[in-house]
């Protein structure tokens, strides 16, 4: 099953930035789990994007777990809408990464 994250800074950029590097390494972490598929600032920055792909039998768990583990959370930065997802178009080329 397929997710989106939308983070919505809850803080002026300049405190958000001194969570960056920590908030990366764990988008790293959800990218070698094989659960972050992309993610990447909004334009203008006043959030970020993550889309996900989580286990059907477990989404909802595992989309509350990635929003409470994500430093931006844990610093309140940044609050989380989740999006379950489910692509009519292109699938296909998400189900290849």
């Amino acid at each position: 099953m397929y997710a989106l994250a939308i983070l919505r800074y809850r803080k002026p950029l300049e405190e958000v930035q001194k969570h960056v590097d920590a908030h990366r390494a764990y988008c790293q972490g959800l990218k070698q789990e094989g659960l972050l598929i992309a993610s990447g600032p909004l334009v203008p920055r006043n959030g970020g994007a993550m889309l996900l792909r989580v286990p059907e039998s477990e989404a909802q768990a595992t989309l509350d777990s990635i929003r409470d583990n994500d430093p931006h959370t844990r610093f309140g930065v940044a609050q989380y809408e989740l999006w379950p997802w489910a692509p009519a178009f292109g699938a296909e080329d998400l189900d290849r990464l």
